[in-house]
């Protein structure tokens, strides 16, 4: 097995050599190796992104999230996988990076939200559970994620931070990010890289995973007056992956945002603050067989046998909103938000890698847009000192249309054929929490939320078809109620969840029936009208000749609970552990609802002793049995046998040199299991690499790593 260290001792070196750079400024870098993040709030998890994490650290957004109960992520390869929340992915988990709300742009999920997410790049990520707020967009069924960067200070000064890490597979990574600020303006710069070569699972075998992964960041910051200011943010990021699931790579992730933010705060004592964000955002991704992979699996076949694609997505966003003082108890924000997305795509086949990349040379087909007009407001009342109703109100206005391309043998074509939809979607949720004398806080609460079809139920599903709409909007009616406690040694949560879900939006992946009389019946299900030739538009995306994609509502029951512990039993050592489980079922056809995860539990320890910091944790996730094959949602489908159950166990130290500099290490996977997730998607005939597994992805077997970090004040 490669296990490609050779860097290790020049990162010691660097990280010994840290101190000599580092003021004497109080900076002090957290100190502990994060591996199950705590609930902050009900039904709020907080996690410090620029904290070392186990298992390895992050690379993208998703593998950041699989550290709080409750998150599963989707692997594909060795980046960018789906992250799930309680069994939902997709536009039911909506990931906003800075208050932008956008999607990937690859028609096949190959880039969602978090593969354009640098982790270390944010201050804060924010997960709030369930549809309990309407702040921000529409679709939370699962709940929202915030990857947030605090506001630049403007005082004046130098500030710093930085870090390095490697690892096994040759793995690097760099983030640096500075600042300086004078009286009235701040300026921040930030650049991150991460790479890796392809893994290997626990027999050794070599998934085809490698990734190449680059950001810049650039923060301007103006206070017109003390109550007044103004930021203008941009980002450009670089990006390519190789896929172990499918027939292509991801030669291209581009994107370049921007955005404005105004704050004006105090302007009287009922007005607190009025705020603005613009944004603009831009994905540029291509995929195609030969970029990252043996050509010889194109050339030397088939005279169509080179692919590829490069489809774009372009989102503008708007919001508003502002903060109100209603008397001493009431505090009142009230705003409004639009966002617009296109979605274009364009593709080219030949007998060569190079005849395929004059895809270049053709013109993009619009295939898809849509607009939301939302407008939304949240009140939290004190009942008491100790007591409190938060709860809140949105409506939104969605309209989409869908232009059907003709895909071609060779290249994509003009298309004729239109199909439009629109709705008007209402969301609302009231929650009572209480703080109890022990310390604890018990809680409470409903939460209703309507969500459209997505771009991708829409187009690649068929769920809106020439001149009719085939699918209407999921509906979700949640209880939530839960319980946090701390005292000076024992700290903890405990939050349960039961949702009826009407109009299920479930999708079908598989061998078309050609007859009516799917398990839906006749219409966008199985042997309906959404799967009549293997020809059709869907299927020759999927590249999936004797297939169908096949979309259509059903009802649904989802429960389920989390819960995390933290017992300090003595100065120096801390017991953890966290469980999340997840029970859902179609009720339509009284099935399994598909992909759906696992019971699973973590139990660690955490010893320090004085600079020094050592721990460990025990992952076990039990079979899943509870399938529905070829069926699921647009980040995966549910396979056809049973997941094993597995354990594994990690392994992690920490030193910190003073208060602004520090290492960490660990092993992850320590006695080199050889074990696939449930929700994986499935392994797929590479030339040059023996499948891992029949019917999944394998994880990365034992993986060493260095993390040297570095804050300048």
């Amino acid at each position: 097995m490669n296990k490609n260290l050779r860097r290790l001792p020049l990162a010691v070196a660097i990280s010994l050599a840290l101190p000599a750079l580092a003021s004497a400024q109080d900076a002090m870098l957290g100190s502990v190796v994060v591996t199950a993040p705590q609930m902050a709030q009900p039904l709020t998890v907080e996690v410090d992104p620029k904290a070392p994490q186990q298992p390895l650290p992050a690379s993208d957004g998703a593998s950041l999230l699989k550290n709080i109960p409750g998150f599963s992520i989707i692997r594909k390869g060795g980046t960018d996988g789906d992250p799930v929340l309680r069994g939902l992915a997709g536009s039911r988990l909506p990931i906003l990076l800075d208050g932008m709300d956008f999607h990937g742009g690859c028609n096949h999920r190959m880039d969602p939200p978090t593969a354009y997410v640098f982790p270390e790049s944010y201050s804060n990520v924010r997960v709030i559970k369930g549809p309990q707020t309407v702040l921000y967009g529409n679709g939370n069924a699962a709940g929202v994620v915030l990857f947030e960067n605090e506001r630049v200070p403007i005082s004046p000064g130098v500030r710093g931070e930085g870090s390095l890490l490697v690892g096994s597979w040759s793995r690097r990574d760099v983030f640096a990010s500075g600042e300086v600020a004078g009286e009235q303006a701040a300026l921040k710069a930030t650049i991150t890289h991460a790479e890796s070569g392809n893994y290997e699972d626990g027999d050794g075998t070599e998934i085809h995973s490698r990734f190449k992964r680059q950001s810049a960041t650039l923060v301007g910051s103006y206070e017109l007056d003390r109550d007044t200011r103004i930021d203008l943010d941009g980002i450009v990021s670089r990006g390519k992956a190789a896929y172990a699931d499918r027939a292509m790579d991801g030669s291209k992730f581009d994107r370049e945002s921007y955005g404005m933010t105004f704050r004006k705060q105090d302007l009287s004592p009922v007005v607190k603050a009025v705020n603005l964000r613009l944004y603009h955002s831009y994905i540029d991704h291509v995929m195609d067989n030969y970029s990252m992979r043996d050509t010889a699996s194109c050339v030397g076949g088939a005279a169509t046998g080179c692919a590829a694609m490069n489809p774009d997505r372009e989102t503008d966003g708007a919001r508003v909103s502002v903060d109100l003082a209603l008397g001493a108890r009431n505090q009142l924000t009230l705003g409004a938000d639009w966002r617009r997305d296109e979605h274009t795509t364009r593709h080219q086949r030949g007998a060569s890698a190079a005849a395929a990349d004059t895809y270049k040379t053709r013109d993009r087909l619009t295939d898809y847009k849509s607009r939301f007009t939302g407008v939304f407001g949240e009140l939290t009342h004190e009942l008491s000192d100790n007591q409190r109703l938060i709860g809140g109100l949105r409506l939104d206005d969605w309209k989409a249309d869908r232009t059907f391309i003709g895909m071609g043998a060779v290249a994509s074509a003009p298309g004729t054929a239109q199909g439009r939809a629109s709705e008007t979607l209402r969301s609302g949720f009231l929650r009572y929490e209480q703080d109890l004398s022990s310390p604890a806080t018990v809680y409470v609460g409903y939460g209703m939320n309507q969500r459209p079809m997505d771009y991708w139920e829409a187009n690649l599903y068929e769920g809106i078809q020439a001149n009719t709409s085939g699918l209407r909007p999921e509906t979700t009616h949640q209880l939530d109620a839960g319980l946090m406690w701390k005292s000076e040694r024992l700290q903890g949560s405990l939050s349960a969840f039961y949702a009826k879900v009407d109009d299920y939006i479930l999708l079908y992946s598989g061998p078309g029936v050609g007859t009516a009389g799917g398990p839906m019946g006749a219409g966008t299900m199985p042997g309906g009208a959404g799967c009549l030739a293997a020809s059709g538009l869907s299927n020759s995306r999927n590249h999936q000749l004797n297939s169908c994609l096949a979309s259509g509502n059903v009802d649904a029951t989802r429960y389920g609970a989390e819960a995390d512990i933290a017992y300090r039993m003595t100065d120096a050592l801390t017991l953890r552990g966290s469980l999340a489980y997840v029970r859902a079922t179609n009720d339509t056809i009284n099935v399994p609802l598909a992909q759906t995860p696992p019971l699973e539990a973590k139990i660690g320890a955490d010893y320090t002793l004085g600079a020094w910091g050592v721990g460990g944790v025990i992952r076990a996730v039990a079979r899943q049995d509870r399938i529905h094959a070829r069926y699921g949602n647009i980040a995966g489908v549910d396979r056809g046998t049973t997941t094993p159950g597995f354990a594994t166990l990690s392994l992690n130290g920490s030193y910190a040199l003073n208060k602004q500099a520090k290492i960490s290490f660990g092993v992850d996977n320590l006695f080199d299991r050889t074990y696939a997730e449930h929700l994986s998607k499935g392994d797929a005939t590479i030339l040059g690499y023996t499948n891992a597994v029949g019917d999944r992805v394998n994880e990365p077997g034992r993986t060493f790593w260095l993390k040297a970090q570095v804050a300048l004040d």
